[in-house]
């Protein structure tokens, strides 16, 4: 582990997370803090420690190195984070993590296979059996420009075209099966393509690897009409948005991202200028593609198709959208036009002029509950409060939950006061279960200030160990284990660092650690010795009184059962901690 050590020495953290996280400095000292990446917040509870290197989420829990940061936010295994942060910083890797394990081989294999079908489909695209997919693109208002840019490719209508290729790489069966290219025939005599006859988009990871297509039926009548890739060790749907790699610095600048639905929308509208457009890869909207997109912008506009399919759609994207504690607008386009078809018939101008335009989720969903019940009817108001009243509750920002609850109350002819009392009770349970979590999790300050003493210093380690080990306060401290781990490195002559210290400890032990690291006011003052010592004199008065308190308490019971010489013995242990005191 030499070299992880020596990798992690020479990469910014900041710098790492910064390219996914919205990150800002604490005054003047080392710490930095943005919402988290890996939960739903409004307020910044994910901080960045520069001089220690690490990360911790006082909200979820999440917390590392950046190995682990890359691990967790593009659900990679070790090695290969460990390869992708090396190679991205030109630190030249050792063999030995060429082929770690199994798993990182495999995955290495299919991204290769990935790019060398990326490639193929490329130039069958734009060889001589392209004319028709070529024909199809132009109509749809694909340049070859954009073709280029967002790598489109053709798969042939031969049962075996890709099949041959990978093969020729001499690439093993359980290779070949693992990479959702192509599939096993049902006799196992052989590997057909899975796509055939199909455009075809590639999806990207967020670092830009290949790692899935979407292929979109070219022959009449043949279905589906569009095809993605299987779950594969490198593809996980549910956690990849389609052109998330080009669009995350965009959003991060616009402040926002543009959801629509399909491939070519997402390549209509970027064509028009809209830079910051991202869609689904053939599923629902889940969580967490949402947190992917998040750790970008907070804000989204959705613009799905305006027929009922995509009606429906947009309600159950928003309601994990703003579950994820999204802001949420909806821009429903004329015309029954899908983004791409808009665009097409009005021009980017027009297009760009009604994403300015995009209404606010609440407002978009009261027309639809004005098509669904009939509101002049008790029952029916009732039916809508019903239908808009969740939604509300889901809107990250108070100020705009109370402005929907006026226009809510409006709408339905009834008073304010009942929309915010049930907002009321909605925001009570919610504290309630905040509160619940921060008892949990409060610590002892003196235990706070002494594992920051210990964590500073050789000099604090070795002068506050011996009086540590006697005391029982310590075993009774929420971090015992951290302090037992920090004294029995420090005592076996190794150095102690955060690193060392994390790699013995499970993942509460590693919580508790990084939560005290990153104390605001220890961060900007430091613990000095003095006061490091001031502690240890708390601590052996208060296990002091608490001595004295148990005598006293054997003493009366010794006195009640007759027991008269052992109540003396007691009694005199009770004088020379009273003397010692």
């Amino acid at each position: 582990m030499e070299f992880v050590e020596q990798l992690k020495s020479q990469i910014d953290i900041v710098q790492v997370i910064g390219e996914s996280v919205r990150l800002r400095r604490v005054g003047a000292g080392p710490r930095y803090t943005g919402l988290c990446p890996f939960h739903n917040e409004k307020t910044p509870s994910f901080s960045v420690h520069a001089q220690h290197q690490f990360y911790k989420c006082f909200g979820c829990g999440a917390g590392g190195d950046v190995i682990k940061f890359v691990m967790e936010i593009d659900s990679l295994p070790f090695w290969e984070a460990v390869k992708y942060l090396a190679e991205r910083h030109g630190i030249p890797l050792p063999k030995r993590s060429e082929a770690a394990d199994e798993e990182t081989r495999r995955r290495g294999v299919l991204y290769e296979m990935h790019e060398l079908a990326l490639e193929h489909f490329r130039q069958t695209l734009f060889g001589p059996g392209g004319e028709e997919a070529r024909g199809y693109l132009q109509r749809r208002g694909g340049t070859r420009e954009v073709a280029e840019e967002f790598g489109l490719g053709l798969s042939e209508s031969l049962p075996a075209s890709a099949t041959r290729l990978l093969q020729r790489r001499n690439y093993a069966p359980a290779d070949l099966e693992a990479s959702g290219l192509v599939l096993l025939r049902n006799d196992g005599s052989g590997f057909f393509d899975r796509f055939r006859y199909r455009l075809m988009f590639p999806i990207h990871s967020e670092m830009g690897k290949v790692i899935g297509f979407g292929g979109r039926a070219l022959a009449e009548g043949d279905e589906p009409k569009y095809l993605n890739s299987s779950e594969t060790p490198i593809y996980r749907k549910s956690h990849v948005l389609y052109n998330l790699n080009r669009a995350r610095k965009v959003v991060q600048e616009a402040g926002y991202g543009v959801l629509v639905e399909g491939y070519m929308d997402v390549i209509g509208v970027y064509a028009a200028g809209v830079r910051n457009v991202v869609a689904t890869c053939g599923t629902a909207l889940t969580a967490a593609q949402v947190r992917c997109l998040k750790r970008h912008a907070a804000s989204v506009v959705v613009n799905f198709d305006p027929d009922n399919a995509g009606a429906q759609a947009t309600e159950r994207s928003s309601q994990v959208l703003l579950e994820e504690g999204v802001r949420l607008k909806v821009l429903q386009l004329s015309g029954g036009l899908d983004p791409d078809e808009y665009i097409k018939a009005h021009g980017a101008a027009t297009y760009l002029q009604a994403l300015e335009g995009a209404r606010g989720y609440f407002h978009w969903l009261a027309d639809r509950a004005r098509g669904r019940f009939d509101t002049k009817t008790p029952e029916g108001k009732v039916a809508v409060f019903q239908f808009l009243l969740p939604a509300i509750h889901r809107m990250p920002e108070k100020i705009d939950r109370l402005s929907v609850a006026n226009d809510l109350a409006e709408y339905m002819g009834i008073g304010q006061g009942m929309v915010l009392d049930e907002f009321r009770k909605a925001a009570a349970e919610r504290r309630e279960q905040k509160n619940r979590a921060r008892e949990d999790n409060v610590l002892d300050p003196n235990e706070v200030l002494l594992l920051h003493a210990l964590m500073s210093s050789a000099e604090a380690r070795a002068e506050l160990a011996p009086a540590l080990r006697t005391m029982e306060g310590v075993r009774r401290f929420r971090s015992a284990r951290v302090f037992e781990t920090i004294l029995r490195l420090a005592e076996s002559g190794a150095e102690v660092t955060l690193s060392a210290v994390e790699a013995r400890l499970d993942e509460s032990g590693r919580a508790l650690l990084l939560g005290v690291l990153l104390d605001d006011e220890l961060l900007r003052e430091g613990v000095s010795m003095e006061q490091a010592s001031a502690c240890l004199r708390r601590m052996s008065a208060g296990e002091h009184r608490l001595g004295r308190d148990h005598l006293r308490h054997l003493i009366r019971d010794a006195e009640r059962a007759g027991q008269m010489e052992e109540a003396l013995r007691l009694m005199s242990e009770l004088q020379e901690l009273e003397r010692e005191g």
